[in-house]
């Protein structure tokens, strides 16, 4: 009996589908609300909720904060979306602890009646 996989794959290899959870937190960054399938949106909250809170650590002027915005950069791999969620997005939520990410749920697509929600933040 093979292990257990820990998440959904969604059709591809990790490294696709950890490139395209980095596009959709990207996307969901510059447009602060995107719409997706309900399952990528579930994938995609606790990476986005990392980031932020990566992003509120790097508001401090000391050596751990240009590593914690290395670290974003190299996950989202946008110089602009990075500088975006440091300089604007974060300080938002420096009172916040958590919970920085809504999913709201939209019905299923016409196409393939995929069950659709929309990932905004909070």
């Amino acid at each position: 009996m093979p292990a257990p996989r820990r998440s959904k794959s969604f059709g591809g290899s990790s490294g696709h589908e950890r490139l395209m959870l980095a596009n959709l937190a990207a996307s969901l960054f510059a447009a602060e609300g995107i719409e997706t399938t309900e399952a990528k949106a579930k994938a995609l909250r606790p990476i986005a909720e990392r980031l932020i809170s990566k992003a509120k650590k790097a508001q401090t002027n000391d050596a751990a904060s240009l590593h914690k915005i290395r670290q974003i950069q190299a996950y989202l791999n946008d110089k602009e979306m990075t500088t975006k969620l440091v300089k604007s997005l974060a300080p938002r939520y420096m009172e916040r602890n958590g919970g920085y990410v809504r999913i709201l749920k939209l019905g299923e697509r016409n196409g393939d009646r995929a069950p659709m929600a929309r990932i905004e933040l909070v």
